[in-house]
């Protein structure tokens, strides 16, 4: 009996020793792959010059990082490497139910780098919010928004995170991914009586001064937009319509511009046109919403004294 407890312990004691081998062995290859990694994205920070390369390049190596300990945790805690599939298997019907949200927002994360539906930099829309793509997480994008409270396209402070999820739950409106350009449009309300030809000819002047330097540029994106999708070739220069209302003519002017500069645009296209119609000595005026009288009709009234 006592030989039999001897034998017990014995076993109990090498068992704790087995143990704690394979915890210290096991904290030694973790520390391992995260200063390996570490030094791997610091001198990625030193070597990469272009800030897209050096973002999706630390972007890897964390994954491959966080694979490798994944991997380490199975086989030190199932004792084989030929359990891996069987523990993969259980491991992922026990958190299936439970983690349905991560499973999706991660699925997300593989269809976001595996098809570009939108990248760092970019400005897109999803779910609601508008803003620039700061950051691309396995669960989580992270944007700096832009509008809500602040007018146009300026940055309201506020860094909001989107569950990568929405890909399939919404649409996704990107700016900036093949395309890095926007049509905009302003409105200019032209006196009637106006020199019709001279204000077409300001309008779109100043247009094409202002507007020079996308031309081209947006061209070339545009050829390369036709080749790729089923769409038509449309017109990339500034165009002007005319519309008469009841109070005005209106010259609408359709454009193209830089999606990150399409407020900055609009403003110094209406401070140039304003300057030049001043200069037209009242042959082009621009019309306001006031109200004219042009006539009063005669009233007859007839007022009766009565006598108390």
């Amino acid at each position: 009996m006592e030989k039999l407890n001897e034998f017990i312990q014995s076993f109990k004691i090498e068992e704790s020793g087995a143990l704690l081998f394979v915890l210290l062995q096991f904290a030694f290859w973790i520390a391992l792959i995260i200063l390996t990694s570490w030094l791997i994205r610091k001198r990625v920070n030193k070597k990469v010059i272009d800030n897209t390369t050096r973002y999706r390049a630390k972007k890897i190596i964390s994954l491959i990082s966080y694979a490798l300990i994944i991997l380490l945790t199975i086989i030190s805690f199932t004792g084989k490497v030929q359990y891996f599939t069987v523990s993969i298997g259980l491991i992922s019907a026990g958190i299936a139910f439970t983690l349905q949200e991560v499973i999706l927002s991660t699925a997300g994360w593989f269809a976001i780098f595996s098809t570009n539906i939108y990248k760092p930099g970019d400005r897109i829309e999803m779910n609601g919010v508008k803003g620039d793509v700061i950051d691309i997480g396995i669960t989580k994008t992270t944007l700096m928004e832009i509008g809500n409270w602040v007018s146009s396209d300026n940055y309201s402070g506020r860094i909001v995170q989107i569950s990568n999820s929405f890909i399939f739950k919404g649409s996704v409106h990107n700016y900036s991914t093949d395309f890095p350009f926007v049509w905009d449009e302003i409105n200019l309300p032209i006196k009637y009586g106006s020199d019709i030809v001279l204000a077409k000819e300001i309008i779109l002047n100043e247009a094409k001064n202002s507007l020079a330097s996308y031309a081209e540029f947006a061209k070339k994106h545009w050829q390369h937009m036709v080749q790729k999708y089923m769409i038509e070739d449309a017109i990339i220069t500034p165009t002007l319509t005319l519309k008469l209302t009841d109070n005005w003519i209106e010259f609408n002017l359709r454009y193209i511009v830089d999606y990150k500069k399409r407020r900055l645009t609009k403003n110094e296209l209406f401070t140039n046109i304003y300057n030049k119609i001043n200069d037209t000595n009242d042959k082009v005026i621009l019309a306001s919403a006031t109200f004219e009288l042009v006539g009063i009709p005669n009233l007859n009234v007839k007022l009766n004294d009565k006598q108390q």
